[in-house]
């Protein structure tokens, strides 16, 4: 620790003696200071032991003592130092009384005692702290080196703990708590996740810190450090003390800092290696090969290959602005280079959403990022599946009011799921998603599982502007009939194919003779030159008719 004044005092060659203050000699001394000024103060930085002879000022005057006693406590002066035998053969009773009264520690130094011996005593103490600050800090520095070498970052944390006499937490690159030392901090934590999370929001390096009178922890001081040397940063680590670290302390966080960093780092390596393995199983799978999926994937993904998966496929497609400018001159070019990263970003983070779910479940989870498209196989029932929806319903709860947007936004994210598979039926799944990606990119949705498809009805993909032109090409004759007043073979044609072909039933809902109805239905034949007695050809037509539903007739749904 720092010198103090007690310590001064207690040092036997300074021979110095207290005339006031005694209950305040524990007070940190950060520097000694000579000066005869009248008013010190403007030089003052505070924390100083300031040493006087009086050579300039009235020291028996009661009232002129009280000031200058009050400025100096004012400015923060810890001490003040009286050289007896120079000016005055002992303390007058004047500045005895005024330290008395403001609480200023006062200390006699005898004529044999020159001043340098206590600057060259304070500055020898602070130099001894700092060294054993610094061989502290190094000691820490071995141990937590130990720690993340042996034990991995749970055993760095506890160690940090220890150093700083608090807590410590390791976040990763979604936010959430991975570890946490001692144990009861694990709920401390947990209250600073939207702290983390909006330092994650800046470039790494950044630090903030919370806690103190109305923070998360009244009691915590709490350091936010990111970690990792990428534009995102990966993980964060939160260290929890009393008061604000020391030298030796301050040494352990940043070296903590170092360590975890490099840890991150190294991760991020060994991840994307993973990747490339992933993408050599899944390329296995879609090609048949589940046995040589399997020898190659070995114990990495565990007994994900073996039980019933999901595949999720997610697309990130670049908004206008990027597809302006693909193909324009360099600047233009530039600003489509910048959105198409921004294009990758809901990616990234989907990524990371079902990895961090994934890795806190215990749970073993594919991912292959794709250029603008990633694939996941992912356990069916859990928890980077259950990530992906809530995920999905995230985005879409941030839509604006008024609907989904428009596929192709700017960051738009599409992801489709496959029904439950195995590694045989793998190539089968990666067709399911891609035709729930369709789907969901169609409808504006976020998010379509396949069963979804199969549950629901076909009439939504009617939509479609394909079918609708298909439905405008096959009808348009009927309704140019019918326009001319010479018939209503269009609702004619309606109302019999919903009875299956039921002359009687069909001519009563249309309130028309059977015989009426069976001219209608031969002319709607002679018009389409198609036989209505082939049942593609009535499906067709059914399926035109429900496109065409909404609309006054072909064309009409078009607008200038």
């Amino acid at each position: 620790m720092p010198p103090t004044l007690a310590s001064l005092v207690h040092h036997s060659a300074l021979k110095l003696t207290v005339r006031a203050g005694e209950d305040r000699l524990d007070v940190p001394v950060r520097w000694a200071h000579v000066s005869e000024l009248a008013d010190p103060v403007p030089y003052m930085e505070g924390g100083e032991l300031l040493l006087i002879t009086a050579l300039k000022l009235d020291a028996e005057d009661p009232e002129a003592m009280r000031r200058y006693v009050r400025r100096l406590a004012g400015a923060g002066v810890v001490g003040l130092g009286f050289a007896v035998g120079v000016n005055y053969d002992e303390v007058p009773a004047a500045l005895v009384d005024a330290a008395a009264q403001e609480g200023l520690p006062l200390l006699e130094v005898p004529r044999r005692t020159p001043f340098l011996a206590i600057s060259k005593a304070v500055s020898a103490a602070i130099a001894a702290d700092q060294y054993r600050a610094v061989t502290a800090g190094f000691a820490a520095q071995r141990e937590l080196t130990r720690q993340a070498l042996t034990a991995g970052p749970e055993g760095l944390l506890a160690a940090l703990a220890q150093q700083v006499d608090g807590w410590a937490a390791l976040y990763d690159a979604s936010g959430a708590v991975v570890a946490t030392a001692p144990e009861w901090a694990g709920r401390r934590a947990a209250r600073l996740t939207a702290e983390v999370e909006r330092l994650r929001e800046r470039p790494a390096p950044a630090s903030s810190v919370v806690g103190g009178p109305g923070g998360p922890d009244a009691d915590d001081r709490v350091e936010l450090h990111s970690l990792g040397t990428g534009r995102r940063p990966r993980a964060a680590l939160a260290v929890g003390t009393a008061a604000a670290p020391g030298t030796a302390e301050r040494y352990a966080v940043h070296s903590a800092i170092a360590l975890l960093t490099l840890i991150t780092e190294r991760s991020r390596s060994l991840h994307a290696a993973e990747q490339r393995i992933g993408a050599a199983v899944l390329r296995m799978l879609l090609a048949g090969e589940p046995d040589h999926a399997r020898a190659v994937a070995g114990d990495l993904y565990g007994e994900l290959l073996d039980a019933p998966f999901r595949m999720i496929v997610a697309e990130a497609a670049p908004g206008p602005a990027a597809r302006a400018h693909t193909d324009g001159p360099a600047p233009a070019r530039g600003a489509a280079a910048k959105s198409a990263e921004a294009t990758g970003a809901p990616l990234d983070a989907l990524a990371e959403a079902l990895e961090a779910a994934a890795a806190r479940s215990g749970e073993a989870v594919l991912v292959v990022p794709e250029g603008e498209r990633l694939v996941v196989l992912a356990p069916d029932g859990g928890a980077a599946v259950t990530a992906c929806a809530g995920f999905a319903a995230a985005l879409e709860a941030g839509r604006p009011a008024g609907g989904a947007r428009e596929a192709g936004d700017d960051g738009e994210l599409v992801v489709g799921l496959s029904a439950p598979a195995g590694p045989i039926a793998a190539a089968s799944a990666y067709k399911q998603a891609e035709q729930a990606l369709s789907v969901a990119r169609r409808r504006g949705r976020v998010c379509v599982e396949h069963e979804q498809l199969a549950a629901g009805s076909v009439l939504p993909l009617l939509a479609d502007d394909a079918v609708r032109a298909f439905a405008d090409g096959l009808l348009r004759a009927l309704y140019e009939h019918d326009a001319t007043g010479r018939g209503d073979l269009v609702a004619s044609l309606r109302a019999w194919l919903s009875r299956h072909g039921q002359w009687d039933a069909a001519a009563a809902d249309l309130g028309v003779h059977r015989h009426t109805l069976r001219y209608r239905m031969r002319r709607v034949e002679e018009i389409l030159g198609r036989s209505l007695d082939d049942p593609d050809v009535r499906m067709e037509l059914w399926l035109a008719l429900k496109a065409t539903s909404s609309d006054q007739g072909p064309g009409a749904h078009t607008r200038p």
